[in-house]
């Protein structure tokens, strides 16, 4: 049974599911207000693993992460480009979506926007308003966070606490520094849409709590996103829910931050690195490995030095897939666990892996046990236990499937000569510092139809 750490409540505990044999989940998706970085891709990749795990053990999941196409920056950024807010949001959503892909990320099963729930979260504020806990301004409407049973809960801190933060906005109209916008009152330029309170636009932290609850109803099962946030965008949410008698997530997950030189990667102090930067210079699977690498609860550093040991990792597990003419077990969705009667998989092992999985996804414990499984196999092989070894080496393909980390066997036309000519070719160009012509014979390569990774030994090539 998984066990995952609450954010709520601060402890490890079995996530225990409103429906017999099928699991809700809602993650905050992207504001597309621009380019993505890799918190973002964190975000998405730990959730996904979470997903097919759920995937493997039998389970049955509904998965609902949103995409904000309303919101200040997005208004700001749309603006700066001097395009339509519509024109801009689309490009930058359609750009999202190739690089959930690249990532191997399975797509949500619902993608609910902001804009097409605006109906719904009038009728929310005028509801919370008819309940005596909202009131208008000058500027909006706004909650009473101090109306609202345990209003900080996820915060862990003290409304006192709480009220000298520094993400709370001051307003001399508000009842309370805590109070948080649900409408915003139409300003000159602004994409505006109809209420009871004149023309105006939604606030950010009430389009999450009417879009999963629409979707996935009272009482769902689990909330994520990054750990920033918990607060105050989730406890918000959840003072909404609270505020108007629903009951909200049963579960809270969140992910930690990505850190350069120890701090917070993010838009807004300017040190993100960007999604599609990574991309283009390594594998995507590398990101994918380094994720699991560590636990998601846990901050990681992304640098030059860790992808190219990430990359490594990923040499060891395509070289077994070589060697046993191991295929992607990808290619027709997630994998489900066969089972002990398997007789070409080794139970014991699958045992161990589901073991770390489920406790508080313990993914660097779990990829312990792929490694292991690579050894035994590679090991079983020199030994001349061929059936061993094969036993050994479909196990641990399986559970990198798992972790929606495909095996590369290559198709053996990596040795043309004129192919390999150009690799020879472009290992010199690097080692003599000639970017433009490595960067020139890498596009040779892609246009020929291969996947070019840099490793320790070199230039590496797969048929994409």
């Amino acid at each position: 049974m998984l066990r995952l750490h609450d954010t709520a409540t601060g402890e490890v505990a079995l996530l225990r599911f409103r429906d017999p044999g099928r699991v809700s989940i809602y993650v905050c998706g992207l504001t597309v207000d621009g380019q993505a970085h890799l918190g973002h891709g964190r975000m998405a990749l730990v959730f996904d693993v979470l997903r097919r795990y759920l995937l493997f053990t039998g389970l049955d999941v509904n998965y609902v992460s949103n995409i904000t196409d309303i919101e200040d920056k997005i208004i700001d950024g749309a603006a700066a480009a001097g395009v339509p807010i519509d024109q801009f949001t689309a490009a930058n959503e359609a750009r999202w979506w190739e690089l959930i892909d690249t990532l191997g990320v399975l797509r949500p099963d619902e993608t609910p926007h902001a804009t097409a729930y605006v109906d719904r979260m009038v009728a929310l504020v005028s509801d919370l308003m008819a309940r005596g806990v909202a009131y208008e301004t000058a500027d909006g409407v706004y909650l009473s966070v101090l109306d609202v049973p345990g209003y900080g809960l996820l915060a862990h801190q003290p409304l006192d606490s709480l009220r000298t933060g520094a993400r709370v906005e001051a307003d001399e109209d508000k009842r309370s520094p805590l109070d948080f916008v649900l409408w915003k009152k139409a300003k000159p330029g602004e994409p505006t849409w109809e209420s009871p309170w004149g023309p105006g636009r939604p606030g950010w932290h009430t389009e999450c709590v009417v879009m999963s609850l629409d979707l996935l109803g009272d009482g769902f099962d689990l909330h994520g996103g990054g750990l920033d946030l918990i607060f105050p965008h989730h406890e918000n949410e959840r003072a909404q829910a609270v505020a108007d008698g629903r009951e909200f997530a049963r579960h809270w997950m969140h992910n930690g931050w990505v850190t350069v030189e120890g701090e917070k990667m993010s838009k807004s102090v300017g040190n993100f690195t960007t999604l599609d930067d990574l991309l283009d210079r390594s594998d995507a699977r590398s990101y994918r490995l380094l994720v699991l690498r560590s636990h998601y609860r846990r901050p990681i550093e992304v640098t030059p030095d860790t992808v190219r040991d990430a990359e490594a990792g990923l040499a060891r597990l395509d070289e077994l897939g070589r060697r046993f003419g191991l295929g992607d077990l990808l290619t027709s969705g997630p994998v489900v666990d066969p089972g002990p009667a398997d007789a070409e998989i080794d139970a014991e092992a699958v045992t161990r892996f589901r073991d770390r999985m489920d406790d508080d996804l313990d993914t660097p414990g779990a990829l312990g046990s792929v490694f292991d499984l690579v050894r035994q196999a590679n090991g079983a092989a020199d030994a001349g236990d061929q059936a061993g070894a094969n036993r050994k080496a479909q196990t641990a393909a399986l559970l990198c499937a798992a972790l929606g980390l495909p095996l590369r066997a290559g198709s053996g036309d990596e040795e043309d000569p004129a192919v390999q000519a150009k690799v020879l070719e472009r290992d010199e160009a690097r080692a003599a510092g000639d970017w433009a012509r490595a960067d020139a014979l890498r596009a040779e390569l892609e246009d020929a139809g291969w996947l070019v990774e840099d490793g320790p030994e070199g230039t590496r090539i797969r048929r994409q």
